[in-house]
């Protein structure tokens, strides 16, 4: 049975069931093809000995460590690839798709034993490092943003899933990020991705969305460039600053009822140390106040407090863009509700 090698085009298009990352686990952990799995052809201990060979001897060295380290683990990448197929449903008929880092030796090397061993292999060529300038290429595509602004509690998040379930494109800024945002964004403490892998994640993303939807816009929530400890690309930033705004025209007290039910259920602690994480922005007195109410129990003046403090960071950053006034469409809501998707899709959009 041939090795098939493959373009990157085709790894995109096609989503397989099975991708295999044959990279060592730390490469992995930094960032991969989305939906990859990881089956390392060497460990990390491994590939560093192997690497430093290779610099300080030979290539003939390099490749001689490799063998030695290859040799007692083939049975046991035999073993793990079958398992790989039968988690994914998938059989002996299916092709297995890998990569390595160039698409050089690692993944020549497994692809070899698959491919002895009766696997349908296909390899990527150019290997991760391909996809990573495909990646970065996909944002400087000429996407078609329609941002959803609104301040703090206007529930943009539950409509961009409204939207979506209603056939509009949707991409997630803060899902893939696994952010809310803010200093509040992430009082669960989940691990947010790394840079790179939340690159791949939305270029992937706006891919999908492009292929499948062609000619179709974009909804976007309204972000800072930062989300958490990620951060936007350059290109899709400057593109969502000069996009259409629809902006969600909700009442303060309507927004604060809205995000008290969440926030209120988290750690006194947690949010006690979000908001001294941002005391210095909110000033002396207010951080004072906002935490002497939180530790009496009145959620409810702490978080008015915060609401107003980010009402005006979000309005100066909302105003801080060249042609507002062209850009931003007001959107009057009474409530906070998914039924205002009926409001945003009765506006002529671009």
């Amino acid at each position: 049975m041939a090795i098939e090698r493959i373009l990157i085009t085709e790894l995109i298009s096609t989503r397989p069931a099975l991708v295999v990352d044959v990279r060592s686990p730390a490469e992995y952990e930094h960032a991969h093809f989305p939906g990859a799995v990881s089956l390392p052809l060497f460990s990390n201990e491994e590939r560093k000995i192997i690497g430093t060979a290779y610099k300080q001897e030979s290539r003939q060295v390099a490749v001689r460590l490799g063998l030695d380290f290859f040799a007692p683990r083939m049975k046991t990448i035999i073993d793990e690839a079958e398992q790989l197929m039968k988690g994914k449903g998938l059989s002996s008929t299916d092709p297995v798709y890998l990569y390595c880092w160039r698409g050089g030796m690692r993944s020549g090397a497994v692809a070899w034993l698959l491919d002895l061993y009766g696997f349908k292999v296909k390899v990527l060529s150019g290997g991760y490092k391909s996809f990573r300038r495909k990646a970065l290429e996909i944002f400087t595509h000429d996407h078609s943003f329609q941002v959803l602004g609104g301040y703090t509690g206007s529930g943009k998040t539950e409509l961009l899933a409204a939207l979506e379930s209603k056939g509009e494109s949707v991409i997630d800024l803060e899902g893939i990020a696994k952010h809310k945002g803010s200093a509040f964004g992430n009082l669960e403490r989940i691990e947010q991705p790394s840079q790179e892998m939340f690159e791949n994640l939305l270029a992937l993303a706006l891919e999908r969305t492009d292929r499948e939807r062609p000619g179709r816009p974009i909804w976007l929530e309204d972000e800072s460039q930062r989300i958490g400890s990620v951060n936007l690309p350059n290109a899709v930033w400057e593109k969502m600053r000069k996009s259409p705004v629809y902006f969600l025209e909700i009442p303060f007290e309507q927004r604060l009822d809205h995000i008290l039910p969440e926030y209120g259920a988290y750690d006194k602690q947690a949010l006690s140390d979000a908001i001294v994480r941002i005391s210095r922005q909110l000033g002396g007195l207010e951080a004072k106040n906002a935490l002497a109410f939180l530790a009496e129990g009145n959620i409810r003046e702490a978080f008015s407090i915060l609401l107003h403090y980010y009402d005006k960071k979000y309005h100066k950053s909302l105003y801080n863009r060249e042609n507002i006034s062209e850009l931003l469409t007001p959107i009057p809501c009474q409530t906070v509700s998914t039924t205002n998707t009926e409001k945003l899709l009765q506006v002529p959009t671009t």
